[in-house]
């Protein structure tokens, strides 16, 4: 069964957790984590496009570029659209982007896109994948977002009902049919804006991720990177907001993504500002995250756990923000060494994983350092408060959960003035 995005919890250690509730929310389904693959390397592999130059090497039809993003220039056709969760029908014009094929090297079974974009006014934008299967036919677009930064004008959301032979999209994720895995993909945005208007959508990147599923059984890395390195990432709860805005996703008991996204968005020195947030009930703590909850808010998925959406949440801030997979705890610190904490989703088992004393359906956490034996050191949002945060589970049970459940997805957030760690030679940032 696909995995869930949530903080899905499953005998919870009152004693550890005092009385935080521990509710099995009833979710629709997420993305897949599929069939294991044999033992061996792990193939993963990431294109992105970001500046003038590499949007060259794509197809415009009605966009251009501004600087090193691209812009509606000149559409080249009108459309409706209707949103089923706002209840109002636009005309729109609109302009496309489409990406080179993309070889794989590798049959891929899944496959993630994420992007960074602003949306003023009613502008908007979405993003489609599809892929040439190794049977050599190419598969129809999947719809894998429609986006726009906020939800005065419409609603967020990703498609469902989308599966045929080749393939489904679990919320986010493509995920091939048996027998039909990809070789190569292409995306393609479609930038739209009402009629009658000259505001634009800009998107800054887009790119996916391709990959295989990790080893049946998942062998956990030899601690080398990152070691006795904490950052000083700040701390929040989702707990602490419990019952708070419950139209987006049952309120802060099923935030952890949102939660996570906000801590790190805030180690980079940015965020939304009071003005942003000023709806929030200034009675809440850390208004911010409500904030971040309303905007990451997927009305198909009816949830804050989209991926990619909450990548594109903390692009809105000028960071540079993408969905990728990793194959072990040393690739991730090698970002520890470089200064920049992950957000990692994962599922395990209660006593499964030391230092979590809980089970999960689904969660995100973030990690920011490394003990100096190579314990994974979290911010973990299910936390009675803020100061309670800051955790160490176990590395091996937590990496082989973290591959095992998502794949090792992992959120990649960063200031543009900040490196990333050299890639590996196929790389997978």
């Amino acid at each position: 069964m696909p995995m869930q995005r949530r903080t899905l919890l499953k005998g919870v250690v009152a004693g550890a957790l005092g009385t935080l509730a521990a509710t099995d929310l009833s979710t629709p389904a997420l993305a897949k984590s599929s069939k294991s693959s044999a033992s061996g390397p792990r193939n993963i592999v990431i294109r992105r496009w970001q500046t003038a130059a590499q949007f060259g090497e794509g197809t415009a039809a009605g966009v251009a570029t501004s600087g090193d993003t691209l812009v509606i220039a000149s559409p080249v056709g009108t459309t409706t659209y209707t949103d089923p969760y706002h209840g109002t029908t636009g005309s729109y014009e609109y302009a496309t982007w489409t990406s080179p094929l993309v070889s794989i090297g590798f049959s891929a079974n899944e496959a993630i896109a994420s992007w960074n974009a602003t949306t003023p006014g009613g502008t908007w934008l979405q993003v489609e994948l599809r892929g040439v299967t190794v049977l050599g036919n190419t598969t129809k677009w999947y719809v894998m977002g429609r986006w726009a930064a906020d939800d005065t004008y419409i609603d967020r959301t990703s498609v469902n009902g989308q599966g045929d032979t080749d393939g489904t999209v679990y919320t986010d994720t493509f995920s091939a049919a048996s027998g039909h895995e990809i070789t190569a993909w292409q995306v393609r945005v479609t930038l739209y804006r009402p009629v009658g208007t000259s505001d634009t959508p800009t998107l800054r990147s887009i790119g996916a991720v391709a990959s295989q599923p990790p080893a049946a059984k998942y062998q956990a890395s030899t601690p080398q990177r990152g070691l006795g390195i904490t950052l000083a990432v700040p701390q929040y709860s989702q707990e602490i907001h419990i019952g708070q805005y419950p139209q987006w996703d049952n309120g802060g008991e099923a935030w952890c993504s949102p939660t996570s996204t906000s801590m790190v968005v805030a180690y980079w020195g940015t965020g939304p500002t009071p003005t942003d947030y000023a709806w929030v009930d200034p009675s809440y703590a850390d208004p911010w995250v409500d904030y971040a909850a309303r905007n990451t808010y997927d009305y198909a998925y009816t949830g804050c756990g989209n991926w990619p959406f909450n990548t594109a949440y903390a692009g809105r801030f000028g960071l540079d923000a993408f969905v990728t997979r990793m194959r072990d705890f040393n690739e991730v610190g090698a970002f520890i060494e470089a200064g920049v904490p992950v957000v990692v989703s994962a599922a395990f088992k209660k006593n499964q994983v030391p230092g979590a004393n809980y089970g999960t359906n689904g969660h995100l956490m973030v990690i920011v350092g490394f003990t100096a034996s190579g314990d994974c050191v979290m911010n973990d949002p299910y936390a009675p408060d803020d100061n309670s945060v800051r955790k160490v589970f176990g590395r091996s049970e937590f990496e082989s959960a973290w591959q095992s459940s998502s794949g090792g997805t992992t959120y990649v957030i960063h200031s543009p003035s900040v490196a990333l760690p050299a890639s590996p030679s196929q790389p997978n940032w």
